[in-house]
């Protein structure tokens, strides 16, 4: 295991068996996002997407939330008015850098959610290819309540999981999911006994790291472009993954396995042969 650097104790990572694993370390806070995490998250976020031992990205939150969004507390001792120019230029560049670089990142991304999940703190962890809850996890878009609009993606990312209607629903009336209730609604891909959390998230995301890693950006791209692309555009794009796949030195290991009846061991990262 080997610890990343920060620079700030609200956010903690390390590389562990090829997966970074960043975790949001407010706890007393139930993990709302400061200014410090939210750089530290662009920052690290950034530097384990081009690293080439991390082949998955695991986000989680530290004493049993995940993240509860933007700090109201830190709302309500803000002078009243509209923020400036350059803190809109400032979120922008922060959205890009968190939530946008988690969805377009070619990595798989885990979001494990510990407990609540809210507000902004919602649109990161729906900003990840997969998401596994606790049985205790409440989720909640919770912009209503504070009469703010959403943000970090928060519309964009529900629209594609559950449609325009329950993204709607969940907006204008933010009611608080139970986990069973948002594993119903297409949020969450699977909801796990608390002290099994860890455990399960982690041995799926070490098979993503483990796994055939160019192929799988393939799928992440394709999975993205399908949602905006015209049918013969997006088949025009698959074709060029898919065949670009079979030149891999991970699609002749699989291969190999095949015949000889084993698991395949993936490892040479997509490269090609020779």
């Amino acid at each position: 295991m080997t610890e990343i650097e920060t620079g700030t104790d609200h956010l903690l990572a390390r590389v562990e068996d090829g997966v970074a694993v960043l975790t949001l370390n407010r706890p007393e806070r139930r993990n709302a996002l400061s200014e410090q995490m939210l750089t530290a998250l662009a920052t690290t976020l950034a530097r384990v997407e081009a690293d080439d031992a991390v082949g998955a990205v695991v986000l989680t939150g530290a004493g049993g939330a995940f993240c509860a969004g933007g700090d109201v507390k830190g709302f309500a001792e803000r002078s009243p008015g509209a923020p400036g120019a350059s803190a809109e230029r400032r979120q922008r560049a922060s959205q890009r850098a968190t939530s946008g670089r988690l969805w377009r990142m070619p990595k798989p991304t885990v979001a494990v959610l510990p407990g609540a999940a809210a507000g902004a703190g919602l649109s990161l962890a729906l900003a990840c290819d997969l998401r596994y809850a606790a049985s205790s996890a409440v989720l909640t878009t919770a912009f209503a309540r504070v009469a703010l609009a959403g943000d970090y993606g928060s519309a964009w990312f529900l629209v594609r999981l559950v449609g325009p209607a329950r993204a709607r629903e969940l907006l204008y009336l933010s009611p608080r999911l139970s986990a069973d209730d948002a594993l119903r609604w297409g949020l969450v891909n699977a909801v796990v006994p608390p002290d099994a959390l860890e455990g399960e998230a982690m041995a799926v995301a070490r098979r993503l790291a483990n796994g055939p890693r160019t192929a799988l950006a393939s799928m992440k791209e394709n999975v993205a472009l399908a949602l905006t692309t015209p049918l013969e555009e997006y088949m025009d794009v698959e074709v060029t993954h898919h065949l670009a796949t079979f030149a891999t030195d991970d699609h002749a290991e699989a291969a190999r396995a095949f015949v000889e009846k084993r698991d395949p061991v993936f490892g040479a990262r997509g490269a090609g042969p020779g």
